[in-house]
């Protein structure tokens, strides 16, 4: 007679099917979120290769100038000559002038690099491993994702403590900070203030997000984590993101809430993150 439980194996089967359904809404999410933020991030890549387009066509002019000069040199012009072409050029300006065009043209290309670099690490698929990571890296990277959705409504403030490694799928927890970073400027109405802390606290990596803006009402504050709970308007918001950044961070055996913010005015969520996970979790794969 077999031992084998069909009930358990059932179990098993159903809990495998959740898994992989959680894992398709998680990156359905994160695709969803980066979609919304695409318009912003294409502004913040077109800004910089704007000006270095508009500096390559300077360049080119001062070349064409700089070859005048060497030519006439190649040509045996005279002294008189040479020094006729190089105040006709404005040779003193033309100089100092290249050394600013490509100071601002490296700084631009540096810019999208990082953008780009930053949508690389956030948009990764099969990062599904617990692995030591930088969390301030990390809060980085979702900064300069987030970039113009922020800069427009908040000043970002980062007072960031001394944090070890922590043991955690960094793209997923990436995406908490990101959905905290988004919902804090979505709260200020104007122009307001973002804080992003972080601090060790014994075992625990703490990572809070602070906002100055409308705040949540009372009444709501025990729901936000409820799926599909919006106080957004019809088509603005899903009301899976909090949700999500809960399953997660739960997953990371950590825990997430939100309190009024210590200045009475906005929202404080509060990330706490083990150092190290339970080793049962460290050697599971879930998305």
């Amino acid at each position: 007679m077999s031992d084998t439980n069909p009930n358990s194996s059932q179990q098993d089967q159903l809990n495998a099917r959740l898994e992989q359904a959680n894992r398709q809404l998680l990156q359905s999410e994160k695709l969803a979120a980066i979609g919304q933020l695409a318009a912003g991030v294409a502004h913040e890549i077109n800004n910089p290769v704007g000006y270095v387009y508009s500096n390559l066509q300077s360049l080119g002019t001062y070349l064409e100038d700089l070859f005048r000069l060497t030519d006439a040199v190649d040509a045996g012009a005279s002294l008189e000559d040479l020094s006729a072409i190089k105040k006709n050029i404005d040779y003193s300006f033309l100089k100092d002038d290249l050394k600013d065009l490509l100071a601002e043209s490296r700084e631009g290309i540096e810019r999208v690099k990082t953008i780009i670099s930053a949508m690389k690490d956030f948009s990764h698929i099969d990062d599904e491993e617990f692995k030591l990571a930088d969390l301030h890296r990390g809060i980085e990277t979702t900064l300069n994702v987030v970039n113009n959705e922020l800069k427009y409504k908040a000043t970002v403030v980062k007072e960031f403590g001394e944090l070890p490694e922590v043991e955690c799928i960094s793209s997923q927890i990436n995406q908490v900070v990101m959905n905290l970073l988004v919902n804090a400027a979505h709260a200020i109405d104007d122009f307001g203030e973002i804080i992003v802390r972080t601090r060790c606290d014994g075992n625990w990596a703490v990572v809070e997000v602070e906002d100055n803006g409308k705040g949540i009402a009372e009444e709501n504050l025990h729901r936000i984590f409820e799926p599909f709970f919006t106080t957004k308007p019809v088509g603005k918001g899903t009301g899976l993101g909090l949700s999500l950044s809960f399953n997660i961070v739960q997953k990371h055996n950590g825990s997430i809430t939100a309190e009024h913010a210590s200045a009475g005015k906005g929202t404080c969520f509060r990330i706490s993150l083990p150092l190290t996970q339970p080793e049962a979790t460290a050697d599971s794969e879930w998305g």
